[in-house]
């Protein structure tokens, strides 16, 4: 299945007022320099590796001659620009210094590089640098900015002659989140507390001039990290001014038709990708609906309306005879990376879920036709997917011709509210007690499924799922919360190598979401 949903006949229709609005918006970056805490050693375990601890602190290497290297460890996750001096010893060079620099968020990346991958995604996003310095010493500055904690420097040549020595190393680290807006958090669990700082970390270096997926990959503002971005934002960095900025950034940058793009490139102008995904287009509505209940700002609610009104007017093109979203082979609708997954019953739970947040949104307008015709639309809905989808037998609701049943079906018509709060709890009980069908695959649908627990006051289960999965990363050794978690294969990967998986994801770091809006009371 390819993972794009290519439109046909592409163009970017553009809003500069909106557009003018969203720069204006554009952040300070803070600037923080960090320097390496110590040095490791690339160990390897099997197919994996681990960093050893050799020395704490750093300043300066042994000379390094031909196949000499060392790893660096900068003791935690971040995301800036490296620079180091090299300086010769022995007789004056009389060749280049040839190196080769790893950049890792975790001990494989620095230790495996290009030379193994297999992967679908392009091997250009492997932070992996060889670089000649030809006239030494030299103040070696990196113009890329890297995600990572370990960086491996590996002397590929420089002449019989003389050796080099690494030294004055440091990373001007970048991000537009500040630590000291931060509320203190009040929990004594050690669990909680850990999650939630983990969490931080992980908003922390997404935070750029836009709230960015990865800050290693894919480096865009996708508008499925955006809503559980500005989620966590609002109870933790409270800047949200950013996700206003990027509100007006989707909206001004549109595809055919006024249809909001799934994800938005930044550089070298603002653009909207050619990929558009039926949920990511209607959470739209999903992030305005928040971003208004969070700040009241009802000037930008108003101005920016009328776009989630075209989402919904597009989505509700797409139903069948039977008021049921028209299922597709193509990969034409997110909700989770699972294998195999059909996404008709959770597109249709999705369509009801932001229909509601559409209405909601006239009402506070005082738009009270459009509200009415919103929550109308929901109910046709949610009668024609309790009539077409719901099998009474299984007690689960089923997708695609197939009658497949998965978890981010049943989670989706949970957080939808198709019942009411009794029969979710049922519908949630059941699931976790059968566990039926395809299962989630990522931190983003187990955000849904924690978010399905906790509305229906299963906090308990909720909790102890949260310190299971995303505690899961912790033991592994995560620094920042991963794009991808398969507790019973560290090696998962959607992309076919997990040398490309982003190891600090927008989309992971609900826990401080979760801890601080249900639990730290």
């Amino acid at each position: 299945m390819a993972i794009t949903n290519k439109i046909e006949n592409f163009r970017m229709e553009v809003n500069p007022a909106f557009l003018a609005k969203a720069e204006a918006l554009a952040p300070a970056l803070i600037e923080t320099e960090i320097r390496p805490a110590g040095t490791v050693e690339l160990v390897p375990q099997g197919e994996d590796f681990a960093a050893r601890p050799l020395e704490r602190g750093f300043v300066r290497s042994r000379p390094l001659g031909r196949g000499d290297g060392l790893c660096l460890d900068f003791g935690d996750h971040w995301v800036g620009y490296v620079s180091f001096t090299l300086t010769p010893v022995g007789s004056p060079p009389d060749a280049p210094a040839l190196l080769r620099l790893r950049f890792g968020e975790i001990p494989y990346e620095a230790a495996a590089g290009l030379s193994d991958y297999q992967g679908e995604v392009s091997r250009s996003w492997i932070q992996e640098e060889l670089i000649h310095v030809d006239v030494l010493p030299a103040q070696v500055r990196l113009p890329r900015r890297y995600a990572f904690r370990y960086l491996a420097i590996t002397v590929l040549d420089t002449s019989p002659k003389y050796q080099v020595v690494v030294e004055d190393v440091s990373c001007r680290a970048v991000s537009s989140g500040d630590r000291s807006a931060v509320p203190p958090l009040k929990t004594g669990d050690p669990e909680l507390v850990r999650l939630d700082r983990v969490s931080l970390k992980t908003m922390e270096d997404c935070m750029q001039l836009v709230f960015e997926d990865g800050p290693k990959r894919d480096r865009r503002l996708w508008i499925g990290d955006l809503r559980l971005q500005a989620l966590t934002n609002y109870v933790t960095f409270r800047n949200n001014g950013l996700v206003k900025r990027c509100l007006y950034l989707f909206a001004a940058l549109t595809q055919n038709e006024g249809r909001v793009g799934a994800c938005l490139f930044m550089e070298p102008r603002p653009q909207v990708d050619d990929t558009a995904l039926f949920d990511f287009s209607l959470f739209f509505v999903s992030c305005l609906h928040d971003y208004y209940e969070a700040s009241g700002d009802r000037e930008t609610l108003a101005e920016l309306f009328p776009t989630a009104c075209r989402q919904l007017e597009l989505a509700l093109r797409e139903l069948d005879g039977r008021g049921v979203v028209t299922d597709r082979d193509t990969w034409w609708c997110f909700l989770d990376w699972g294998d195999g997954l059909n996404k008709q019953a959770g597109a249709q739970a999705v369509l009801i879920y932001t229909l509601k947040q559409g209405a909601a949104m006239a009402e506070r307008l005082g738009d009270g036709e459009r509200a009415a015709l919103w929550n109308e639309r929901a109910g046709a809905l949610s009668r024609a997917a309790l009539e077409h989808l719901w099998d009474g037998e299984l007690g689960f609701f089923v997708s695609g011709a197939g009658r497949q049943v998965s978890w981010a079906s049943q989670v989706w018509f949970a957080l939808a509210g198709v019942f009411g709060r009794e029969e979710n709890v049922r519908l949630l009980e059941r699931l976790i007690d059968q566990n039926p069908g395809i299962p989630l695959a990522t931190p983003y649908a187990y955000h849904h499924l924690i978010a399905a627990l906790m509305e229906n006051g299963l906090t308990e289960w909720a909790v102890s799922i949260m310190k299971d999965y995303w505690g899961g990363m912790l033991r592994e050794g995560a620094d920042t919360f991963w794009e991808l978690y398969d507790p019973g294969d560290r090696f998962a990967s959607p992309y076919g190598s997990r040398a490309v998986n982003s190891f600090c994801h927008a989309w992971s770091s609900t826990p401080a979401y979760f801890i601080r809006k249900y639990l730290d009371r």
